[in-house]
């Protein structure tokens, strides 16, 4: 059934999700029914995974960078029962990987932090690579397979930032990350350039998430409910990210400095796009 609202409404319910209001912030904002905006989030959420997927493709991406951000559906992981669906509540982890010269995001995946998840997300990215590319990613050992076997016809050169941490007590009312006391690079597969082994760009997109998707956001009561939610509202995100939201340093969308569209599109645009199919 389409949805009933006007498109000014669909793009002033767009813009304020994609600036970090929840769902009920946007409907004191926009005067649409918090159902109503549900729905459009999850028709939006799919149009715009559909749209990443078709445009994500021959990307000319040289240098990437992967890392996985921590959110939680229904509650959190400890309050995770054996009657509860655990592939549904808990933890969930969305897998990023951004492109350190053009920003762009060619693929995400929301799924669990596990050696599965791990196989899934890199065989979705390494097809939509044009070139060899160099990768880094942390020291999460399940990337090293996967790795291996999704780039083996392509090649690749990859490596891993292994980071070292100060011991201190993580006491309940702490909630900054321990300090850094040291870093390793190590190369994996390739010949990795070591001045280019780093995560920096990708850590600071996990920033952009939790700014600008309000479930992401932490100590709140903004969290997903349900796991299509969280998907889609992570899609709605990395598609106005790519195609609409002009970065700080190239002065362009991602997606225009990747080459894939010419210019910059509107929210308007993106609606339609996904809603219609309808492209600028």
């Amino acid at each position: 059934m389409a949805n009933a609202l006007p498109r000014s409404k669909q793009v002033a319910v767009v813009n304020a999700l994609v600036e970090g209001c929840s769902i009920r912030a946007t409907e004191r904002m926009t005067d649409v029914n918090r159902e109503t905006v549900g729905t459009l989030l999850l028709r939006l959420g799919e149009g715009c995974a559909n749209l990443l997927d078709e445009t994500m493709v021959n990307l000319p991406c040289k240098r990437l960078e992967l890392d996985e951000l921590w959110a939680f559906v229904g509650k959190k992981q400890r309050h995770v029962t054996e009657s509860d669906d655990a592939s549904r509540v808990g933890d969930q982890w969305t897998w990023v990987a951004l492109d350190a010269e053009t920003k762009l995001v060619p693929s995400f995946l929301v799924a669990k932090r596990d050696a599965e998840s791990a196989t899934a997300f890199v065989h979705d990215l390494a097809p939509r690579l044009r070139f060899r590319v160099q990768v880094t990613t942390d020291g999460l050992r399940t990337y090293v397979e996967p790795m291996g076997n999704a780039f083996a016809t392509k090649g690749v050169d990859y490596a891993q930032l292994i980071k070292s941490y100060e011991i201190e007590p993580a006491g309940s009312g702490r909630y900054s990350p321990p300090k850094v006391t040291g870093i390793e690079k190590l190369p994996i597969f390739g010949s990795p350039v070591a001045e280019f082994v780093s995560t920096s760009y990708v850590e600071r997109q996990n920033l952009t998430v939790r700014m600008g998707v309000r479930r992401y956001t932490r100590l709140t009561n903004a969290f997903s409910k349900k796991l299509e939610n969280h998907v889609a509202a992570t899609a709605l995100h990395f598609a106005h990210y790519n195609f609409v939201r002009r970065h700080q340093t190239t002065r362009v969308t991602p997606a225009m400095a990747a080459g894939i569209v010419q210019t910059m599109w509107s929210t308007d645009d993106l609606v339609s796009a996904a809603l219609d199919g309808v492209r600028p």
